[in-house]
């Protein structure tokens, strides 16, 4: 089974978050914690720019690209 970077069903805001803690295996709460830690420690408006740009191009779960 090959992994693939989606927006998970398991979301808070569009899933983007939660999507890329089950690409890499961690828990999705402490994602969430450290990308907003660093969203506001780098003035929040380059990590809100990132979330909103990640939130358009990555597909939803199992609406995604299919072989």
């Amino acid at each position: 089974m090959e992994k693939k970077l989606e927006r998970s069903a398991n979301k808070q805001i569009f899933g983007v978050c939660a999507g890329l803690a089950e690409y890499f295996g961690i828990d999705p709460t402490l994602l969430r914690v450290i990308y907003a830690v660093l969203t506001i420690f780098s003035a929040a408006f380059p990590g809100v720019v990132l979330y909103i740009i990640l939130a358009i191009i990555m597909p939803d779960k199992g609406n995604g690209y299919q072989k």
